[in-house]
């Protein structure tokens, strides 16, 4: 006969990768989480978990059973939020991480309108370009940028950004503009965390590699070298726009272009019907597709 007794208690071991953090999530004991848990295998008559001294890992039988419990438990989730939806307002603690740059210029901002929104939340905002583990440590939301890979997360597109390559006036006129891929090699290039540079080529992904004589991790500092004529950069549009429409700087190449590369919002199934991650989600949707809108954020009260 069904039961939900040991469902709560298995997944929550199969998410947080054991019994004591599990334990530690829900609130109760670690005997309470293994015993459940061990009655749920007596009742279904399979192996679900495999433990050892270092870890806890599913079996192939647990895969299978943890995916039908997920979504099992998103559904009552969402069956109890449906009551109260409308009434809903989004309080309690929002862990998000992004990347630094990002969001710093674009994330925290966003992040800051709409706590005046809803001045019950409390956030914690990791910027780190680290790619955490958002159900282990217990984030609610991650931003990322470009290609995501496979992930069991839920992904939202929020926007995208498109890759320029530029160059300033100075420059330009001390040593010309590439006019094709083999000349820009020949340039002095500003290269960050990779020295393999991206474009469209006969409407397909071409990458090349270029050389110069700064290497930095930070887009503000290439940025800031570009500016000074040092020499040739490619960033995203949120770094270079605002100087190429002021002529600080100049497009090179347009018609190598890149392709644009998504900014998404990625969260963990049993997050993407809290209101507090919705709404967020919502709001930085709106706000990303079209930057120059203003703040739709009120004081509550």
């Amino acid at each position: 006969m069904f039961g939900w007794e040991g469902i709560c208690e298995f997944v929550s071991v199969a998410e947080q990768g054991g019994f004591t953090p599990a334990a530690r999530k829900l609130g109760v004991s670690v005997a309470q989480v293994s015993r459940q848990v061990a009655q749920l295998e007596d009742r279904l008559q399979a192996k679900l978990l495999l433990r050892t001294t270092r870890q806890v890992r599913l079996t192939e039988l647990g895969e299978i059973y943890y995916r039908h419990c997920r979504q099992l438990l998103d559904n009552l989730y969402e069956a109890e939020l449906a009551v109260g939806r409308h009434q809903a307002v989004p309080q309690g603690t929002l862990r998000i991480t992004a990347p630094v740059s990002y969001g710093e210029s674009r994330i925290a901002p966003l992040v800051n309108d709409f706590m005046v929104r809803f001045p019950q939340l409390e956030v914690t905002l990791n910027l780190t370009n680290q790619l955490l583990d958002l159900v282990h440590e217990g984030y609610d939301l991650a931003l990322r940028l470009g290609h995501l890979k496979d992930s069991s997360l839920v992904a939202r597109k929020l926007a995208q950004r498109v890759p320029y390559v530029c160059a300033s006036p100075a420059y330009t006129a001390r040593h010309g503009m590439p006019n094709s891929l083999s000349e820009l090699t020949r340039h002095t290039c500003l290269v960050g965390n990779s020295d393999e540079w991206h474009f469209t080529l006969d409407g397909r992904p071409h990458s090349v590699r270029v050389h110069g004589l700064l290497h930095c991790n930070s887009g503000h500092a290439l940025l800031d070298a570009a500016l000074k004529g040092i020499g040739i950069i490619q960033l995203p549009d949120y770094y270079v726009s605002d100087h190429l429409a002021q002529g600080e700087l100049i497009e090179l190449l347009p018609e190598l272009r890149a392709p644009a590369e998504g900014i998404w919002a990625l969260y963990p199934h049993n997050r993407h019907l809290s209101p507090k991650v919705r709404l967020l989600v919502d709001y930085l949707a709106e706000r990303l597709s079209d930057p120059h809108q203003p703040a739709l954020v009120r004081p509550v009260g």
